[in-house]
């Protein structure tokens, strides 16, 4: 088959509209994708700078998800610190409340609750981990922040214990002692007797008894020893042998004279033997007027429904009182001829860390704290003759706030916590605004970095249309062209027709 042979105007025309087609596409391509620069071929210089550029934006933006995940670990060591400060004010504030009473109770109460809000402390900064992270829990949980691609630039934040309080290098706050308990008791025996000296009146002379006279010799005897009085130089008058026996420990003594009888009350836990003898000359007696040779009063342990006045211990009008280790006073009662073993004890157990059980003339004590049950008379809870001293002492050990030195102590302890507290505060929000800002560089350097790229291969989408309005207008106006060069030769052509 020949050749087809084409006029040059033609070949012309379709060679124009050949490289407008090639333009629309490449035109149609950059609308199409947004960029002037799609690969290698179309800007090689331009299509690689722009590649490093964004191959670093896209490096960078893994690196800021790292960034901001460590910006919230360290805020949430952050919270962690700021609610353990308001934990320690609080512990703080039990200190400070202990110092405004002197009751040794209500001080070994507050050592309880503070031990409870250091509990709470180690809690809480347990439980400041980010996804498994905590900077609050010590070695192990260091915190490393990369800045950069290559990791050239870091920030290392160092954590910090608080969850153990006790630790030197970190709180610094040990628990308290809250002290230990005790146990006591004291008996309640009782019993009575009288001797007579008829016809005497109490300024009467002892002597003005027949069978009494000087140098006659009285004496009261119990499981503890002898005392003896000597008629006419220890004792002349029935006052003075009435107050002889009255001075005698845990015993009461007193003389009616409508009876002519010295009513002897014993509050000791054995029996009394009173006699006379006959060392002066006069006839041994058994303490009395007349009789035999011995007196013996003897005691039984008295009941919980019996008066505390049957008792050589009580008097009415005593005043029971109860003190604690600091010599505070948390309670004291005046008895009366109608107060009863069981109002002593109710009294006793109304006192808060104290409790009293009454059981065969037994009151059975169990104390939070130390304890001292003492009575404005002197013969209160002496057992024997030889007694010394009547206090019911109640020994518990002793918690670390009971004295005032002690709580001063927790105070300068929770003090040096605090500020331990402030410059962990003040590092973590060093760390925190570093990150932060680095952050914030990071997010501004990656925007410049897509935009430098986006400047080398972003098309202008306006110049890109026009180019596509005018290429279109090419092509128009080269068919036409083609048209009417194809037109021409069929003009010569009508020639030969």
């Amino acid at each position: 088959m020949p050749d087809i042979v084409l006029s040059s105007a033609v070949r012309d025309n379709l060679l124009s509209l050949k490289q407008t087609a090639d333009l629309q596409s490449v035109t149609q391509t950059r609308l199409a994708t947004g960029l002037k620069v799609n690969t290698a071929l179309d800007n090689p210089n331009s299509f690689f700078t722009a590649q490093s550029l964004n191959d670093r934006a896209s490096d960078l933006t893994n690196l800021l998800d790292n960034m901001g995940q460590s910006v919230q670990t360290i805020r949430a060591a952050d919270k962690g610190i700021t609610s353990i400060t308001k934990l320690v004010e609080s512990a703080k504030a039990i200190a400070n409340q202990a110092l405004q009473t002197s009751s040794e109770y209500e001080r070994k109460q507050y050592t309880a609750q503070y031990n409870d809000l250091l509990e709470q402390i180690e809690d809480m900064a347990r439980d400041s981990s980010y996804k498994g992270k905590n900077l609050l829990a010590g070695a192990g949980n260091e915190l490393e922040v990369i800045f950069n691609e290559d990791s050239t630039s870091n920030l290392t934040v160092d954590p910090v214990d608080f969850t153990d309080t006790t630790l030197d290098d970190g709180l610094n706050l040990d628990d308290l002692n809250t002290g230990g308990t005790g146990t006591s008791s004291f008996n309640l025996y009782g019993g009575t007797t009288t001797l007579t000296l008829t016809g005497l009146q109490a300024s009467s002379n002892l002597t003005d008894l027949g069978d009494w006279a000087a140098g006659d010799v009285v004496t009261v005897t119990d499981s503890s020893g002898t005392t003896s009085f000597t008629v006419g130089t220890d004792i002349t008058t029935v006052q003075d042998y009435v107050d002889a026996l009255d001075g005698l420990s845990g015993v009461h003594a007193s003389f009616d004279e409508a009876t002519d009888g010295i009513t002897i009350i014993s509050g000791l836990d054995n029996s009394l033997a009173i006699s006379k003898d006959n060392a002066g000359g006069g006839t041994a007696t058994d303490g009395s007027a007349t009789g035999g040779t011995t007196t013996t009063l003897t005691v039984t342990a008295l009941s919980s429904t019996a008066t505390l006045i049957s008792s050589g211990g009580f008097q009415a009008g005593d005043t029971i009182t109860i003190t604690d280790g600091n010599g505070f006073e948390p309670a004291s009662i005046e008895i009366d001829d109608e107060t009863t073993v069981d109002d002593l004890v109710s009294f006793i157990n109304n006192v808060k860390g104290l409790d009293a059980t009454f059981s065969g003339g037994s009151i059975s004590l169990i104390g939070e704290v130390s304890f001292d049950i003492s009575s404005s008379n002197a013969d209160f809870n002496r057992m024997t003759l030889a007694s010394g001293t009547g206090t019911v002492a109640l020994s518990a050990a002793a918690s670390e706030f009971k004295t005032d030195t002690d709580i001063d102590r927790t105070l300068q302890a929770i003090n040096a916590a605090l500020d331990e507290l402030r410059s962990a505060a003040s590092n973590m929000g060093t760390a925190l605004s570093t990150v932060e800002i680095r952050t914030e560089f990071t997010e501004n350097l990656i925007n410049t970095l897509e935009i430098g790229a986006g400047e080398l291969t972003i098309a202008d989408m306006n110049e890109e249309g026009a180019n596509m309005l005018a290429l279109q207008t090419r092509q128009q106006l080269s068919s036409t062209a083609l048209s009417l060069a194809n037109q021409a030769d069929q003009s010569v052509l009508s020639l030969f027709g």
